[in-house]
This record gives C-alpha cells, structure tokens and sequence, in this order.
C-alpha cells in the first residue's frame, strides 16, 4: 500500500493543574479514540509554526509552541480515509486557564471531534477508549518542566 507523507504537529496542552487537553475522535470506520490537539503542515510551513496554527484553530489559544519535545514515525488511515506515514512533533504547552473555544475547526473537526476534555495522569490510565500518543503519560511526566 502506498501511503502518503504527512509531516504533523502535536500539541500537548496542560492546564494550570498539570492536566492535559484530548479530543475524542467518533469516525464512521472505527472505534471513537482520543488525541492531542494538532495536524497536518500546511505546504511551506515549519512544525512550530504548525502547531501554534493548529493549537490556535482547534483550541483558541495562541500560544508559543516552545521547542519541540519528542518525534515520533507512525503509520496510520486518517479521518479522510488515506493511509499516511506520519513524522509527528510534538510541542508542549502550558495553557493559562482550562477554557478553549472550537470555534475554529473546520467541517471535518466539527463532525468526528465530538467532544474535549482536560485529563490528569490518573485518569488517563483508567480511561477505557485508546489514546494517542500510546505513551502520553511517559511524555508528560518526562518534559512537564519544559512546558512554556
């Protein structure tokens, strides 16, 4: 199969309580799961820049990214359907408050992203639906200090 590159950026937000922000994903073609805010580069754009544009559309924050903590090669089907080879970025980011506005997502977002929710580490490891990245938790308690 071939697959498309897709660079993306990744956004790790906490909040002031050191929980971190996921979307729940319910597509058509497979069980609901949860993400980190981010996506894919625009043609031309760098990953910082990435991820403060997605942070901004998907959260409403506008917010440095700071530098990036972790990459990661992963090979999956999108929302859309095509069979990506992803090189993900991830940023992570201190938000000032824990309230967001959607009202950036486009059509898509608004369909399949149905809800949000800020999760401390405790409850990540006892939610019962998948997660990405697989090894959040790990992410978060190795960088929490980097967060801008």
């Amino acid at each position: 199969m071939t697959r498309a590159e897709r660079p993306a950026a990744r956004i790790i937000l906490l909040d002031p309580s050191g929980r971190v922000l996921l979307f729940r994903f319910d597509p058509d073609d497979r069980p609901p799961f949860w993400c980190t805010p981010g996506g894919a580069l625009d043609p031309g754009e760098d990953y910082p820049s990435a991820a403060r544009r997605e942070l901004r559309e998907e959260t409403g924050l506008d917010l440095d990214p700071g530098p990036e903590i972790a990459r990661r090669q992963v090979e999956f089907i999108t929302i859309e359907g095509v069979p990506v080879s992803a090189d993900e970025r991830y940023f992570l980011i201190r938000a000032p408050g824990d309230a967001i506005d959607t009202g950036g997502h486009t059509a898509l977002e608004q369909r399949v992203m149905t809800r949000w929710r800020w999760f401390s580490l405790a409850e990540l490891a006892a939610l019962d639906e998948h997660y990405f990245p697989e090894d959040l938790a790990d992410l978060i308690a190795q960088n929490a200090g980097a967060a801008q």
